[in-house]
């Protein structure tokens, strides 16, 4: 066993900053989602460039993972996460400036660029901080408040955006973004420490990405999670409520997708923290990944069958449990394989895979809604799941077969 389950164990100061500074970034995050695809309304610009401004972030960061990765393992984790958080910060003052400048899609479009950096170097070094500065019996713990923080902020963000744009205007609510990442900057100036200093690689090369069998695995299963999640869900839930009567509920579906969404998340986030918390106390990682993937499947399942807001709200709150409970414990699955000095690659590749998941799914899935319809496009999706479980057993128990057969040979 990892210990005693029943002891509290207090986060590091190093876990709270990073908690608490990604906190306020993703609440600055969730401020400016309800405005962004309004572009088009707010500031005259074709549907084109509106989806080119919404995707742009995070092909940068899908391309900037892995060298943010090979950064972390070279110079250490506190230099990079200061910087990514100043990026994100100059981009949410982009959007400020960018009410007022004479190209506002530029510079929208140049504040996009700029967040995905700034994501990029966060995500890769939140995570490696977490693994430094945990034990085997703790990191579930550890991983889980981490990835719970990244999130936790943007629903919240989404209803005080939402709210502020609505009574007192876009430039205001894009000043309220501004000041809770200038709050995220000045805690992680002033509070986050370097804790990768003596795991640092410096022969590492801008290419040398984390390829191992086991981050390929860990990040093939974040892969379909994002696929699933991020991907097909939030691409298609608001086309597919306006099929269906259950939208009414709440104004339309734009607003009933924004609870939906909303809801999810924040359920997401809290299931992240138990999720890892459990994979301490049972001392085992795969049965909360297993568990979790299920759940995912079956959020999805429902969703596939949903025709009343009833049915709607348990089929996000199922995937908001899947997809938040599996996160802790697969982040920290990928710690408990990867050498210290690799943990910057590792959690690069993982967040690469990860994000092609997501913008594949993004990109494919309205296409075929349109072509066999929502209710097919989801129960064929309940597969991807269900094959990452596959994945992901196959591996471990191929990995306490060999070291069962390792010890026998001793």
């Amino acid at each position: 066993m990892y210990g005693n389950p029943l002891k509290v164990r207090v986060p590091s100061s190093a876990v709270l900053a990073v908690v608490v500074s990604t906190f306020f970034l993703g609440f600055g995050g969730g401020v400016v989602f309800p405005i962004l695809p309004d572009l088009g309304t707010i500031i005259g610009i074709t549907p084109l460039v509106v989806g080119l401004i919404l995707s742009v972030n995070r092909i940068v960061r899908l391309i900037a993972n892995a060298p943010a990765g090979v950064l972390v393992d070279r110079i250490g984790t506190r230099k990079p996460f200061i910087a990514g958080v100043v990026l994100e910060t100059a981009a949410t003052f982009g959007y400020v400036i960018a009410m007022y400048a004479p190209t506002p899609a530029a510079w929208f479009f140049g504040t996009r660029v700029l967040w995905g950096l700034g994501s990029a170097f966060v995500l890769a070094t939140a995570y490696t901080i977490a693994a430094n500065v945990s034990e085997h019996e703790s990191r579930g713990s550890t991983m889980g408040l981490v990835r719970g923080a990244t999130s936790l902020g943007f629903p919240a963000g989404m209803a005080l955006g939402g709210v502020v744009s609505e009574f007192y205007g876009t430039v205001i609510a894009f000043e309220a973004a501004a000041g809770l990442s200038v709050a995220a900057t000045l805690i992680a100036i002033v509070a986050i420490p370097e804790t990768h200093a003596d795991h640092r690689s410096e022969r590492a090369s801008i290419l040398d990405i984390n390829v191992t069998t086991s981050t390929l695995v860990i990040g093939g299963t974040n892969f379909g999670l994002l696929f699933t999640y991020s991907g097909v869900v939030f691409a298609t839930l608001v086309s597919f409520l306006k099929t269906t009567d259950a939208a009414a509920v709440v104004v339309g579906p734009q607003g009933t997708y924004g609870v939906l969404i909303g809801t999810s998340v924040l359920i997401g986030s809290i299931c992240s923290i138990a999720g890892g918390k459990l994979s301490d106390t049972l001392s085992r990682r795969m049965p909360v990944i297993v568990s979790c993937l299920i759940v995912l499947a079956l959020g999805v399942l429902v969703l596939a069958s949903a025709n009343t807001f009833l049915s709607l709200f348990l089929a996000m709150a199922l995937l908001g449990v899947g997809q938040g409970g599996v996160g802790g414990p697969l982040l920290s699955l990928l710690g408990d394989q990867t050498n210290r000095e690799q943990l910057g690659r590792a959690t690069g590749t993982y967040n690469v895979l990860g994000d092609l998941g997501a913008a594949v799914g993004l990109l494919v899935s309205p296409s075929v809604a349109e072509l066999i319809g929502f209710r097919s496009l989801y129960a064929v999706t309940v597969s991807v799941p269900l094959i990452a479980v596959g994945l992901i057993l196959v591996y471990l128990l191929s990995e306490r077969e060999s070291v069962q057969k390792g010890h026998l040979a001793e």
